[in-house]
Parts: C-alpha cells; sequence; structure tokens
C-alpha cells in the first residue's frame, strides 16, 4: 500500500514537538501556547482529532472535520460529492489496515483534513478521499471517472504510483515522472501528492530506521524543493522539521531543549516588541493585526548556527497583517520613523514577488538592549498565499463564475487548460525530462536542477523574458529560448555589449543571442562547462552522443560493451618506444628536480621553483597558493622549464551528485581515453554531492583537456578540476 502509519504507542523521532497539539508539549506554558498559534494551524489535525474518542474497531466519522473545515474557506461548497467520495473510499477500503493496525481508511481523510485546512476546493478534496482507490483497492480508473468526472480522475490517476512488478527499481523515478507530467497540466496533482507525503512523514516511527532514513531523503530532496517552488510553506516547514528529526536526531534534540529553554523564560522580548509595534500603529491609526510567529525546528537551527547563541527575539518573527496593498508601506514607514531599523534586512517581495508566488515586505527593528525583530508585513490574502501557495488559488482552472478562493472573476477563461500557475521552473522541469534517457539520469537530474532553489529574469531583446536558475549562462539562455536550435548559437549581447556564452547573468539582465546562418552549426563541447541547467546539459551531450568526434569512437565501444575495470597502464605493442615521464630542467643545470604535491603540474602549465632541504627544486604551478606562500616568506624562486617530455601524472577531483553506477561511469570515461588510473578515492556523500580524487598517469600531457572534457560529460558530473592540496612543511 502507499501510505506508511506508525503505532501510536510507539512515538517515533518523525515527530516533532513542535508538529504535536500544544495540549500534548511538555515544558511549555498555556499562556505561550495560545499566544503563539498560527493562523493556518495544521497542528490540531493529529490523530486525536481525526480519531476522537470512538474505540479502535469503529471508523471515525471524520468526513464531518472535512466539512467544517472546507466551508471555512468556501462557505457555498457543494458537499455531496465530498459524500459521495466518502462513501466509496470507505467501502472500498474496509478490511484493509495500516501498518500500526489503525483502518487504512484513515491515511486519505487526514490527508483530505490537512488540503481542506489549507483551502483547497471541493474537486481537489474528492480527488484526495479518493487518491488510493486505483492503487490500492479494486477501483477503476473508469469507474472513478464516471462517478465523478474528468477532472476527478485525472487527479487521482496523477498521484496512482507505477507498479514494482512492472518497472523494477525504476518505479519510483518514473512515478515521479509521470507526476510532474500531470503536475503540468494540473498543479493540483502535487498538492495531494504533498499532503500525502506529510501524513506519511507524521506517521512514520513504525517503519525500520534504514527506510525511514530512505523515505525521509527523498522528501528532503525532491517533495521539499517541489513544496517551496509551490509556495505551500505550511507544508513545506513541517516536512523539514520531519526530516530534520529523522536524519539529524542530535542536532534536533539541541534544537529542542533550545526551544523549550525559551518557552520557559518569564520574559519574552519578542512579545514586548510586538505590543510596542501595536502601539505604534494604532496612534498612526492603520488598522493592522500583529502575531508572533514562532520559528520552526530547521529555521531555529539554521538561526542558531548563523549566529552563534540566540536570544530571546531569535525564536520568532512578528507578522503584520492588513487589509490593502498600501497598508503594507505605511506600516513599513511608521515602524521605520518610530522604531531603529535595520537597514540591511529590507526586502520588497511585493513589489518584486517570489517566483513562487510569495508577496511580503520584510525587515527588523531593533530596541536599545540589542534584541532585533525581524518584521514580516502582508496582507490577509497575502498571508493565505504564502502558507498555502498554490492550493490558495482554489480551481485556477475554473471560469469565473465557478468558486474563486477570493470571491472574484477577474481570471480569464478561454475554455482551454492554460495553466496560471505553471512558472518557469516547472516549463523548464518538462522539456529536460522528455530528452533524459533513462531514470537513473532523471532522477539524478531531478535532485539537482531542484537543488537550485533561486531564480532570476533576464529580458530578451524582443521585450519577452526567461525564468533561469541563479548562475545561469548564456548557453542556459540560448537553450531556454531556442531549444535544441540553439546548437547554431555563435554569440550573444548582454546589456548591449558583446559577451561570450560562458557569461554568468545577473537578474535583470537583458540577453540577445546571436545566431549562426550555417544549419550544419554544432555546439562546441566546452559548453558543457558552462550549461547551468538541466535542459541545456541533455541538449549537447545529446548532440554529442550523435555527432562522436574523432577519437570518440573508442569510448563509443566501450558504452556498448559495458564499464571496464581500472587499468593499471595502457597496453602498448611489443617494441614500442615507451614514453617518458614528465620532467621539469632547473637552473643550475643539474640540480634535483621533483613536482609539488600540492598542485601537481604538468606540461604546459607555467611553473616556478623553489629549492628545499637537501638542494632539491620542488616544481610549483605559478599560480600555486603553496608557492605564494614560499615566495612571500622571502624564499628565493629558481627557474625551471619542461624538458623534452611526454608522460605525465596528475591528480583530477571530480564534483558530482550521487546517482547508482557513477564509478563505473567515470573510471569507464577515464579509460577510454587511454589513462592509468594509479589511485582513486571517493568521499563519503555530503547533501547528496560526491566528491572523488584521482591520480592519474597520462601517456601526453596534451591529453589533459580532453581528459577532463571527457570526465565532466559523465551525466551526474558538474566539475572537474586540478587537485590544490595543501603545501607540505617539507616545501
Amino acid at each position: 500500500m502507499s501510505a506508511e502509519a506508525t503505532n501510536p504507542a510507539t512515538p517515533g523521532p518523525a515527530t516533532p514537538a513542535a508538529q504535536r497539539p500544544a495540549a500534548l508539549e511538555p515544558g511549555v506554558p498555556p499562556a505561550h501556547r495560545k499566544k503563539t498559534r498560527a493562523r493556518i494551524d495544521l497542528r490540531r489535525l493529529g490523530r486525536a482529532a481525526l480519531l476522537g474518542p470512538a474505540a479502535r474497531d469503529r471508523l471515525p466519522d471524520a468526513i464531518g472535520h472535512v466539512a467544517e473545515a472546507h466551508r471555512a474557506h468556501h462557505p457555498d461548497a457543494k458537499l455531496e460529492p465530498l459524500r459521495r467520495a466518502w462513501v466509496l473510499a470507505e467501502s472500498s477500503h474496509r478490511g484493509q489496515m495500516r501498518k500500526s493496525g489503525e483502518p487504512y481508511i484513515t491515511h486519505p481523510l487526514a490527508v483530505t483534513l490537512i488540503l481542506a485546512e489549507l483551502g483547497a476546493e471541493t474537486t481537489t478534496l474528492t480527488a484526495s478521499l479518493l487518491h488510493d482507490t486505483v492503487e490500492d483497492t479494486e477501483v477503476t480508473l473508469d469507474q472513478v471517472r464516471e462517478e465523478f468526472g474528468d477532472e476527478v480522475c485525472y487527479l487521482v490517476d496523477g498521484v496512482t504510483k507505477l507498479e514494482k512488478v512492472d518497472y523494477g527499481a525504476a518505479a519510483e523515478p518514473e512515478t515521479f515522472r509521470k507526476m510532474l507530467v500531470a503536475t503540468g497540466n494540473d498543479v493540483r496533482v502535487m498538492s495531494i501528492k504533498l499532503a500525502d507525503r506529510l501524513h506519511n512523514m507524521r506517521t512514520l516511527g513504525v517503519m525500520r530506521p534504514e527506510k525511514q532514513a530512505r523515505i525521509a531523503k527523498v522528501t528532503r530532496d525532491v517533495l521539499i524543493p517541489l513544496a517551496e517552488r509551490l509556495g505551500v510553506q505550511a507544508l513545506k516547514t513541517e516536512l523539514e522539521d520531519l526530516v530534520f528529526a529523522i536524519l539529524h536526531p542530535e542536532e534536533y534534540e539541541h534544537t529542542r531543549e533550545l526551544i523549550a529553554e525559551n518557552a520557559s523564560r518569564s520574559d519574552d522580548p519578542l512579545a514586548d516588541i510586538a505590543e510596542e509595534v501595536r502601539v505604534v500603529l494604532r496612534d498612526a491609526g492603520i488598522q493592522a493585526e500583529v502575531l508572533i510567529r514562532p520559528r520552526h525546528f530547521v529555521s531555529v537551527h539554521r538561526v542558531s548556527r548563523k549566529r552563534g547563541p540566540m536570544r530571546g527575539a531569535d525564536f520568532g518573527r512578528l507578522l503584520v497583517l492588513v487589509n490593502e496593498d498600501a497598508d503594507c508601506y505605511g506600516v513599513l514607514g511608521e515602524l521605520h520613523t518610530c522604531l531603529t531599523p535595520v537597514v540591511s534586512e529590507f526586502k520588497d517581495f511585493i513589489a518584486v514577488p517570489k517566483f513562487n508566488l510569495y508577496q511580503s515586505l520584510h525587515t527588523a527593528v531593533t530596541r536599545g538592549d540589542g534584541q532585533v525583530a525581524e518584521v514580516l508585513i502582508r496582507t490577509h490574502q497575502m498571508h493565505k498565499v504564502a502558507e498555502a501557495g498554490v492550493i490558495a488559488l482554489g480551481n485556477p482552472y475554473a471560469p469565473p463564475s465557478e468558486e474563486q478562493p477570493d470571491g472574484g472573476g477577474e481570471r480569464p477563461f478561454d475554455g482551454e487548460r492554460a495553466d496560471p500557475t505553471r512558472p518557469g521552473w516547472l516549463s523548464r522541469l518538462l522539456d529536460w525530462q522528455q530528452g533524459a534517457p533513462d531514470p537513473d539520469t532523471f532522477w539524478s537530474t531531478l535532485r539537482e536542477d531542484l537543488a537550485q532553489d533561486r531564480e532570476i529574469t533576464v529580458f530578451r531583446a524582443d521585450g519577452g523574458s526567461l525564468g533561469l536558475p541563479e548562475g545561469a549562462s548564456c548557453v542556459d539562455a540560448a537553450y531556454a529560448q531556442y531549444g535544441e536550435d540553439a546548437h547554431a548559437c555563435i554569440g550573444a549581447r548582454v546589456n548591449g555589449r558583446l559577451a561570450t556564452l560562458s557569461t554568468v547573468l545577473r537578474d535583470g539582465d537583458t540577453v540577445q543571442l546571436l545566431m549562426g546562418q550555417d544549419p550544419a552549426s554544432e555546439p562546441s563541447r566546452e559548453w558543457l562547462e558552462h550549461a547551468h541547467t538541466a535542459a541545456a546539459r541533455i541538449a549537447i551531450q545529446r548532440w554529442m552522443a550523435t555527432h562522436p568526434a574523432p577519437g570518440d569512437e573508442e569510448a563509443a565501444r566501450a558504452s556498448a560493451t559495458g564499464p571496464r575495470p581500472p587499468v593499471a597502464a595502457p597496453a602498448r605493442p611489443a617494441g614500442t618506444q615507451t614514453a617518458r615521464p614528465a620532467s621539469a630542467v632547473a637552473d643550475p643545470p643539474g640540480a634535483s628536480v621533483r613536482m609539488a604535491g600540492c598542485c601537481t603540474p604538468v606540461p604546459p602549465d607555467e611553473v616556478t621553483g623553489f629549492t628545499v632541504r637537501g638542494g632539491v627544486v620542488t616544481v610549483h604551478r605559478v599560480e600555486c597558493a603553496g608557492a605564494a606562500r614560499m615566495k612571500s616568506a622571502g624564499r628565493p624562486e629558481v627557474g625551471v622549464r619542461w624538458g623534452d617530455t611526454t608522460e605525465c601524472r596528475v591528480t583530477l577531483v571530480a564534483e558530482s551528485f550521487g546517482r547508482p553506477h557513477l564509478l563505473a561511469d567515470l573510471t569507464e570515461a577515464i579509460a577510454a581515453e587511454g589513462v592509468a588510473v594509479v589511485s582513486a578515492t571517493v568521499e563519503p556523500p555530503s547533501q547528496q554531492r560526491v566528491r572523488h580524487t584521482y591520480t592519474l598517469q597520462l601517456p601526453d600531457a596534451a591529453h589533459l583537456p580532453g581528459l577532463m572534457r571527457a570526465m565532466r560529460n559523465v551525466p551526474g558530473v558538474y566539475d572537474v578540476s586540478r587537485a590544490q592540496h595543501p603545501a607540505t612543511a617539507a616545501q
């Protein structure tokens, strides 16, 4: 079955105190609980609210909770579809139990309650009640379509997993691919998936620790970034805390102690500042609601790592809610006039909203004792969108006459399912996933793409705009605008000036891409070094795979026959001359020379030398940090130059995203270049990133640039560089 559960009598690490009902939190005074209750409070939708006092063998009448939460956002909503969905879901899941022993129906009910509390409209809630029926019962999609219509059927199909029997190990990545494609047509698919994962994470304690960790890592790498991009902060923050508790239990426990210790304090500087803000706004005649927003666990952890010892005002932020956009700026002016602002903390996300719909003014004020309070200023509608993201939009595909979350009818409707919630990142993702050749590549590239959590907007010469991840280059802009036709791009103008395609773009830049006229134009293999987006990298790699350069035939044959083990040295025909190792000649002649281990120089690097103990001259690259330290220490330089050399030894560092078979693919790419692996080390993965260090014997130093390009072309590898080790004491 798709949902996992925990035994209520067996508390697991996946239930942080911040996610439990306030009445169950030890060490938190009742007054503090009341004062910090969130406006959209997912925490009260726990098991107690769901099951009530009913006996264990009796199903709860939780449809009443759904109707109550739904009507709070949509007073005129029709509840008949929910009643019929409840009847079908309850009857089809009857007799099924979760691993904790609870009736299985409690899972779709809890997921639906989460969405109802966030303001989801009726169609989403109907599909949520039914989201596991096709996957886990005898109900078919045709039955769902006949009973509830095409929209509900589409949403249920979108979140239904692919069978492991048919897809094997590829079931999970291909399920996410299917779900993301469905989200491209209807963003409500991902809303249901996020609520589904939240309830499963809340109830994960019964699973084996290794399975908890696996699910938590996928949640961290894929679901949390998706929640951030869709603006569903209420789900994102709780998912972050649940993942934090599983993957970092010691740090989580330390953070919990910090929060409990702060809650037990007799004084609350944040409350004092909040009252001062209320007085300022009341005297100015601005109607506003001033609330204290406690930071969630991960936020407290990040602040403590950044600022050191926590002060009282660091454990939360002030939230000021007003009725009109203009009032936001009025509040800002009063705060900056009557209190001492921290100017560097000001950000205007109302004039320039974030790419995930978020709007708010951010500032900070300080009082005499040095306590600094961060302040968020927004309208009530902005706050609803800030918490619920795309869910707060209701049904973005409905005609104006149908239910809208704000009662407005301004959204145009032309009968087409053009999704106004489909931002640039989702369009880019849907484009590149079509070219991902296999599940492993898709899965690793998806995580890489979602790790880019900031966006910029650049403007085209024709007045249009492109949304790109931060750090994108002109190469990325070319493929974003022209697709595979960007192979013919020959240059760019950035803000009116000629620029190379490697130029990194900044938010607000104007970029004009210069296209060649020759239809046979081809991309440069060096573009991969500057491609930041998955779409650009996949398009370039696909072209290279179908247009092998001279010398690549060996690599193609190696790929067809499977990975080869590391080789000690390339084979040489009998009777051929053995290549000599790279050597340098020092002044005065006859001095013993050795290559510095800190920068591993090879021809044709520009080099310099220094005499060390025993009269040996160590050869460094000119830009080596070790050479700079020796020079600054007053040690005289010795002139060195490269002799007649061919063979050389070099150390390369490959930075990559973790994925299956990566080590084998890298080793194969090295062997295909005719290079021997002297030694190799792989550091433990950190945040899905892996660092490989290879010491390699090259038959000719001229092969080094081609070798580095071949290693960069391996899917998942995002950088290859020469090793720079700290200089040793002997030098």
